[in-house]
Parts: structure tokens; sequence; C-alpha cells
């Protein structure tokens, strides 16, 4: 028994409603279209054939035997000069520049350098020591001495400063100051505001015209092309733009069922072409290849080809016994001149062994031990 829940039927998507004008366009647009997109389609697919035969025969090979090339010319020579010419020749270079350069900088530093710092630091500190004892005891007690009598003179010269302060101020008070403010509190204060009371009354007046003017401007301007422009956008271009949007909708949907008609009707010519060619050509290729070139391959196979490879592999096992034979023969002739000049070699002398040479069948009067046996 099914457990599980069937899948729910495929609904179609709901179309929207179609007027008479979709109807009337879509047949011969999608007519037109038809008509003028399979030429289109047959020539893109003819194409697309034939770059795949392109790629898979000339460009995939090619590209192949430039990339192999490429690396040979530029990757290899560089890899190997890196390898076996620059790496060599910085290690050897960082070794003698160690040995020429480090080496002896660091002994400079260490015996050189690092004592006569020492001695340096001994003696800045001998001096510093001596420049603390004049300052502590001599530069000190002076400058204390200084900043008293400067203090006695600057209090002086202070109360002298601020009595003549005291004096230009009390005379710049009643002879500018005063007199400054009553010009400003009776003369400058009451012609200032008359000024700003004329000057907010005539901006409320060029304001009161301007806003006038804009509002007659607008309106003017309103009726004479704001409301036309829009009854022109509202009953001329609106509907226009639908019936255009109607069409190019269509157009768009006859292009795509063109496009997949025209694919399918493609699909038809190439298999028919196909189907001649290879009933053309393919076809009595086959038929010859099978009825006419494998028998009589079969025919020289067996009455040429086997034969003469068959002598071919008598003479070649004649030669190789020959030369067996000969190498034999020389072989046996070295030995003998070997015994003629320096004579037999030495045998070796059999060595009596205590253990057995190879494995015995135990009985009950013998023993396979080294030392019960007799």
């Amino acid at each position: 028994m099914d457990l599980e829940k069937p899948p729910p039927p495929h609904r179609p998507a709901p179309q929207e409603p179609q007027g008479c004008l979709v109807a009337a366009i879509r047949v011969p647009v999608r007519i037109v279209v038809l008509v003028l997109v399979v030429p289109v389609r047959m020539a893109w697919d003819a194409l697309v054939v034939a770059g795949r035969f392109l790629n898979d025969t000339v460009l995939r090979p090619v590209g192949r035997a430039l990339l192999w090339l490429g690396r040979a010319l530029f990757v290899w020579p560089f890899v190997a000069l890196w390898r076996y010419v620059v790496v060599p020749v910085a290690q050897g270079l960082a070794w003698l520049g160690n040995v020429l350069l480090v080496v002896p900088l660091v002994w400079l530093y260490r015996y050189v350098l690092t004592p006569v710092g020492h001695a340096c630091a001994w003696l800045a500190r001998g001096i510093g020591a001596g420049l603390g004892w004049l300052y502590a005891r001599v530069l000190t007690p002076i400058g204390h001495a200084v900043m008293w009598v400067l203090r006695g003179c600057g209090a002086v010269l202070a109360a002298i400063g601020l009595g003549i302060f005291a004096a230009v101020a009390w005379l710049a008070r009643y002879l500018l100051v005063v007199p400054a403010r009553w010009v400003y509190a009776w003369i400058l204060t009451p012609v200032g505001q008359a000024v700003a009371w004329c000057a907010r009354g005539l901006v409320w007046l060029l304001s009161t015209v301007v806003t006038g003017i804009g509002l007659a401007l607008y309106w003017i301007a309103r009726v004479l092309f704001v409301l036309p422009a829009l009854g022109l956008y509202r009953w001329v271009l609106t509907p226009v733009g639908h019936v255009l949007a109607v069409v190019g909708r269509e157009i768009r949907d006859a292009l795509g069922h063109a496009w997949r008609v025209a694919g399918r009707i493609s699909l038809a010519v190439g298999r028919f072409l196909a189907s001649l060619f290879r009933w053309t050509f393919v076809e009595p290729v086959r038929w010859v290849y099978r009825t006419v070139l494998t028998p009589v391959g079969h025919v020289v196979r067996d009455a040429v080809l086997r034969p003469v490879a068959e002598a071919a592999r008598s003479v070649g096992r004649a030669t190789r016994q020959a030369l067996t034979a000969a190498r034999e023969s020389v072989r046996q002739a070295r030995a003998d001149f070997r015994r003629m000049l320096f004579g037999e070699p030495k045998q070796p002398e059999a060595v009596a062994r205590r253990e057995p040479r190879g494995r015995e069948t135990r009985t009950l009067g013998s023993s396979t031990t080294a030392l019960t046996k007799d």
C-alpha cells in the first residue's frame, strides 16, 4: 500500500483575458515572424554545427599544440633556468656574502665597535656627572640670584604700568566711550529703526507684486502647456502606448514561438540531410568496406602477410640460433685459451660437515642432533 500522498495535479496558469484586437494581431504577426525567423534559425544551427566541428577538429588540437609549444618555449626554459642556474647562483652568492660581509661585520661589531662604545659610554657618564655637579653647585645659585633681581624689577615695572593703564583707561572712558554710547542711543537707534520699517514695507510690497505675477504666470502656463500636455498624454499617448505594448508583446511571443518552430524545422532538415549523407556516402562506403575491402584484406592477410610473417619469424629464429651457436663457440674458445695459458682452475675441496646435508628419516637406531649422532 502506498503511504505517500500522490502529487497534486498540474494546473495550468490562468491566462489573462484577451480581446479581439489581440486575436486579430496574433495570427498575421506569427506568420510573418515565422517566415522571417526560419532562415535565421537554420543559418544559426548550421553555424553552430560548423563551429562545433571546427572546434573539435581544428581549434582544440591547435590550442593544445600551441599550449605545449608555449610551455616548451617559455615555461620549461625559465623553470630550468630558475632551478639549475638562478637558485645555485643565488645560494653561492648568499654563502659568499655571508663569508665576505656578514662574518667580518659581526666580528667588527663584537670585537671593535662594542669595546669602543663601552669606552665612549663611560666617558659620557663621567662628563655628565661633571656637568651635573656644575649645574647643581654653580649655575643653580647664580640662577636663583638672577631670578630674585628680575622679580624685583618686574614688580616695580608692573606697578608703574598699572598706574599708566588706569590713567589711560579713565581718559578713554570719558573721552570716547561715553560720547559714543550717547550717539548710539539717541541718534543711530531711531534712524536705524526708521530705515528698517521702510525696508520692511518695501519688501512686503515687492513680495506682493512678485506673488501676483508668479500666480498669473503659473495659471497661464498651466492653461497653455500643462492641461494640453496632460490631455495629450491621457487621451492619445496612453491608448497608443497600450496598442504598441500589445503589438510588442505579441511580437515577442511570436518570436519565441517562431524560434522554437524553426528549431524543430531545422532539426528535421538536419536529420534529413544527415540521412541523405548517410545513404549516399556512408552506407556505400561501409558496403564497399564490408563486402569488398574486408574479403580482399583477409585474402591478402592469409595468402601474403601470414606466410611473409612466418618466413620472417623462421629467419629470425634461425638467425638467433646461429648467433647463439656462434656465441657459445666464442665462449668455449675463450675458455680453452684461458686453460692453455693459466691451466685448470682449482676445484674447491669438500669440507666435512657435522650437520646432515638434507632432512633424513628418523629411525630408532640413529639421531639427527650433532651431540648424539653416531
